[in-house]
């Protein structure tokens, strides 16, 4: 009988309440599920996921961003805890800080973000409001690996709702969050399962997570 692989040590970066966060702590929890929720950071330490963190038992610090002169040492201060967390993925969660290309560069591959468009579609904030302006009849959200460009690193994984009539921002974020909370986890999944890997600016999935892989696409 073959030993399990380690599960992969995640760090969640949050700046707000976390909702993805709670989802992906919940689906880390089953035994056969590949990474395992070391660490939550956050940039405010007001912020209200910090406490849900703790409450599921995970150590969950502030790095306030306005202690700190520049982007470079906010940076380097996160770089020292997840270096000492062992961290070897990083997941961004409603995390609302840039972070510095010498940053995002060292983690190339072991870094992902969830986005609440189609992309290429509507990068950048306020996406729902700009889909319903756009006359979209699909939007969703992305997965994706983060590049020093925002919200241009290449797609893992997509989740598409349908447009309504009558759908205002509010009623259409609140269909697509549904499959933000179910498609983060599988993503993840599928990263520190090995199924899919950064290949030269592209996703590629192995041959064993391929089935696996269109069944994220197809939620």
């Amino acid at each position: 009988m073959s030993t399990p692989a380690p599960k992969k040590r995640v760090a969640i970066l949050i700046s707000g309440r976390g909702s993805n966060m709670v989802s992906l702590i919940e689906a880390a929890r089953a035994p056969d599920y590949p990474a395992e929720i070391v660490l939550v950071l956050s940039n405010r330490p007001d912020a209200a996921g910090l406490d849900r963190a703790r409450a599921a038992g995970i150590p969950a610090r502030a790095i306030d961003h306005k202690a700190f002169p520049d982007r470079a040492r906010f940076d380097a201060a996160l770089q020292a805890e997840l270096d000492a967390a062992g961290i070897e993925l990083i997941v961004l969660a409603g995390f609302m800080r840039i972070l510095t290309d010498a940053f995002v560069e060292a983690w190339t591959g072991r870094m992902i973000n969830i986005h609440p468009s189609l992309l290429p579609l509507f990068k950048g904030t306020h996406t729902h409001e700009r889909a319903l302006g756009a006359g979209v009849r699909l939007h969703g959200c992305t997965v994706h690996y983060v590049v020093p460009e925002l919200d241009a690193g290449p797609i893992v994984a997509q989740a598409a709702v349908p447009v309504l009539p009558g759908d205002d921002a509010d009623t259409l974020s609140a269909r697509v969050i549904v499959q933000e909370h179910r498609l983060y986890p599988a993503a993840l999944a599928l990263i520190a399962g090995d199924g899919a890997v950064l290949d030269g600016g592209r996703v590629r999935f192995t041959e064993q997570a391929r089935d696996a892989g269109a069944a994220i696409l197809s939620l």
